[in-house]
């Protein structure tokens, strides 16, 4: 009786589980975001790279990840790898102004990867790439804290996302970067 109950939960946890290949509409390169200088940052010219999204804040505890930001972005850009910082206030930990925000990050962690402006991760005022992400990776891809990180690989396709408390340059996220670099 017990094998045929474990037999029945498995068979139903397949049709609950949260596939790893979406059914993507739309791609990472099919959107933009507003830079940090009020530019457009168009996804497109990130084409064949490999991305690592992540919502920042400079109130935060998980701010001294910027230097490893700034490290990964050194070592492995080169090579393909775009960091892209999107500051947000969605946790109130973000200054008001883009252009405190940029100098903040320049003046304390010599920034020199793209910045998005101030923008919304979470919630119905979340920015196209953050619905995105929802929509085609599950709730993994909402951020549940600052610092959370999205990796997208060449094919504009979430790859894997990474919690707040992962370092940028942990094995876990440094191994998956070279592999799809």
């Amino acid at each position: 009786m017990k094998k045929k109950l474990i037999l029945c939960l498995g068979i139903i946890m397949l049709f609950f589980k949260n596939s790893a290949s979406a059914n993507y509409e739309k791609i990472f390169y099919d959107l933009n975001i507003e830079s940090i200088s009020g530019e457009i940052i168009n996804f497109k010219d990130f084409k064949d790279k490999v991305v690592l999204v992540v919502n920042t804040a400079s109130y935060c505890g998980f701010t001294k990840q910027y230097e490893d930001l700034q490290d990964l972005w050194d070592k492995y850009n080169k090579k393909g790898l775009i960091v892209l910082g999107v500051p947000s206030n969605s946790f109130n930990q973000e200054k008001k102004k883009n252009s405190e925000v940029k100098e903040f990050c320049e003046v304390n962690f010599s920034i020199t990867f793209p910045l998005s402006a101030i923008t919304e991760v979470k919630g119905n005022n979340a920015h196209d790439l953050f619905k995105w992400a929802k929509a085609n990776h599950g709730s993994s891809a909402v951020p549940k804290w600052n610092f959370h990180k999205i990796l997208i690989n060449k094919e504009g396709k979430i790859e894997d996302t990474f919690s707040s408390f992962t370092k940028p340059f942990s094995n876990k996220i440094v191994s998956k970067i070279e592999s799809i670099l």
